[in-house]
Formats: structure tokens, C-alpha cells, sequence
């Protein structure tokens, strides 16, 4: 594989700005969806992280967007990439909210956190075979090399707290069979959103919670375009975020 490095594309939304620099993977609408959507207990009152942990942040995307929406957590975001960690915190120095996340450069397998967690949110690498990215840095992000999943399902339960949440997204079979790891390490999925590119298209990726708790899956689908452009139901998730929602 070739090591050059790749410009990432700026993304500017309606609270913060985020700048790619040589992190490997710009804003993709995955990365939105996963942080609009996470951490919402339609069950429970109790629905306010306040201990984030940002798992592989890259540009910083899910930190900044977890800091807008919870205005009392502390958000803790690491990335194994050198560009990705120079990317997030110049992101998260220009935010509103520099004083309450913290950027770390390391490997989330080897990091010794003082504390747990109550909420984790990770986009996690998903090509487990086939040809990588002629670009270290986008193959890092994409691809499960650095972090297969089954040893970041195992951190992810040392570091999450007897109570807490883990929000993650992934393409349909990926998804399928994360979950399935998951519950075989003592996860229990709490939440599933199938996402759909249109009504007539299949389910293309899933936004999933996992907690260690027992307790039932809340089911639910959602679809981004109709023939008018943005459903609904998308706009209202990604309002706070996008700059024409």
C-alpha cells in the first residue's frame, strides 16, 4: 500500500467547523446520523451522558457533535492516526466547546483511562477483507487492520460503566455481525435504526446501542431521501447540525 497522504475536504455546520487535513475520511452522512441519533432513551429519563468516550474520532466529527447536544459532558476522543488526532484538535480548539473534550493521540487497545465511561460512540473500520485504500490514512479509518471488532467490542465493555451506553454504526451485514460478537461478549442491543437511502432501496447501514444490562430492543427505520430531497423524519434528526436543515 502506498503512504501518501490524502487532503481531506472541510465540512462547516451551523455550531462548529470541521477541517480534514491529511485525517483520511471527510464528514460522510454516517458520521452524522450516528451523532444526531445516539444516546436517545425513549424508555428512560435518565438520557444524559455525561462521560463520552469518542473511539477512532478522526476529524473530531462525533466529539464536537456529542459536545453541542449534552452542554454538561466531558467528551474524551482518541485516534490512532497522527493526521486524525493534528485534525480534531485543531476542530475542537476553534469549537465552542475546547474546554470540555479532551484529544488524544494512541491506540484505544493499549490507552489505560482513569475512569469509566457512560456513553461510547464509535464509526468503526467495516472492510474486514478485500482491497485496501491506497492511502494510509482512509485505510486505517475503513478498514478493521487496527481495530478488528471483536477486540473493540472487548474494550468497549472494559471501559463502559455498569449502566452505560455503546452507539455505533455500520453497513447492514457488518452491522449483523458485530451485534452478534457483541452479545456473545455479554452485550445486550438495545437499540436498532435501519437506514435506508429511499424508500425502494434496501437497508443500507444500521445505527445500533449496546448496553450490558438485559432489556429489549426498540426497533425503528429511518429513510433519508423521498422525491421531494431529505425526508422528514431525516431533516428533524440533523436539523441542529446541517446548515440548510
Amino acid at each position: 500500500m502506498k503512504s501518501s497522504t490524502l487532503n481531506t475536504k472541510g465540512f462547516k455546520f451551523k455550531q462548529f467547523s470541521i477541517e480534514g487535513g491529511q485525517s483520511g475520511m471527510p464528514v460522510s452522512t454516517d458520521g452524522v446520523l450516528l451523532g444526531a441519533w445516539a444516546f436517545q432513551d425513549s424508555k428512560s429519563d435518565n438520557t444524559t451522558p455525561f462521560h463520552i468516550l469518542d473511539i477512532g474520532t478522526g476529524t473530531g466529527l462525533l466529539a464536537l457533535m456529542c459536545a453541542q447536544r449534552f452542554s454538561n459532558a466531558e467528551i474524551h476522543a482518541i485516534d490512532i492516526d497522527q493526521h486524525a488526532y493534528h485534525a480534531a484538535k485543531l476542530n475542537v480548539s476553534h469549537s465552542p466547546w475546547a474546554k470540555r473534550i479532551v484529544v488524544e493521540h494512541g491506540d484505544i487497545l493499549t490507552a489505560t483511562p482513569s475512569k469509566t465511561f457512560d456513553a461510547i460512540i464509535c464509526n468503526p473500520p467495516y472492510f474486514n477483507d478485500g482491497e485496501h485504500s491506497q492511502h494510509a490514512q482512509r485505510a486505517t479509518a475503513r478498514h478493521t487492520k487496527t481495530l478488528e471488532h471483536k477486540q473493540l467490542i472487548r474494550i468497549c465493555y472494559q471501559l463502559l460503566s455498569e449502566y452505560g451506553t455503546a452507539s455505533f454504526i455500520l453497513p447492514m451485514t457488518e452491522g449483523e455481525q458485530f451485534i452478534t460478537l457483541a452479545k456473545e461478549e455479554g452485550f445486550n442491543l438495545t437499540r436498532l435504526c435501519k437506514i435506508k437511502p429511499t424508500a425502494n432501496k434496501p437497508v443500507s447501514r444500521l445505527l445500533f446501542e449496546l448496553q450490558k444490562q438485559e432489556t429489549d430492543t426498540e426497533h425503528s427505520e429511518l429513510i433519508i431521501r423521498d422525491e421531494l430531497g431529505y425526508t422528514q423524519a431525516f431533516t428533524e434528526l440533523t436539523r441542529s447540525f446541517y446548515l440548510k436543515m
